[in-house]
């Protein structure tokens, strides 16, 4: 008999993401980094499958990271923060990859300064999902998650 393979997700969180629950709490709530990682273990645990969630204030972390967990990962949750805005090199390495990703933002970018409206990543993307605070991550696993399994 052949076991079937468990789901692996890579969640990744862009830079000043650490500073969640302090940085601006108006526009991404109280919710630590922490308690959003445990509410996704949790979820994890929930689907039988495994996430594996890093943070890093660096591009380059965050492109190294992606590129890692070709042929290793079933799909991606970014948060790419500013990034979001700026990066062609997370839009292309985004684009390279063999697994679906999703991008989440806390809160809704297309509400806020009208640099924050355009996302250099949403072309690349599955889809985004921006505004559910905290929920945007969670809503954003199940999603791949059932993607995979149909």
């Amino acid at each position: 008999m052949t076991m079937k393979k468990r789901l692996r997700y890579l969640v990744l969180h862009g830079p000043n993401l650490n500073l969640l629950g302090t940085r601006e709490p108006d526009v991404y709530g109280r919710v630590t980094l922490d308690d959003i990682n445990k509410s996704l273990k949790r979820l994890a645990d929930e689907l039988a499958i495994d996430v594996d969630c890093h943070q890093s204030n660096h591009e380059g972390t965050l492109l190294d990271l992606m590129q890692g967990a070709a042929g290793v990962v079933d799909g991606c949750v970014i948060n790419a923060g500013a990034y979001t805005h700026t990066s062609i090199a997370l839009h292309d390495c985004i684009k390279a990859m063999p697994y679906p990703v999703v991008e989440v933002h806390l809160s809704n970018i297309h509400a806020r300064e009208a640099f924050r409206h355009v996302s250099r990543l949403g072309p690349a993307v599955r889809a985004s999902i921006a505004g559910l605070g905290w929920r945007s991550y969670t809503a954003a696993l199940r999603a791949l998650v059932e993607q995979v399994r149909e």
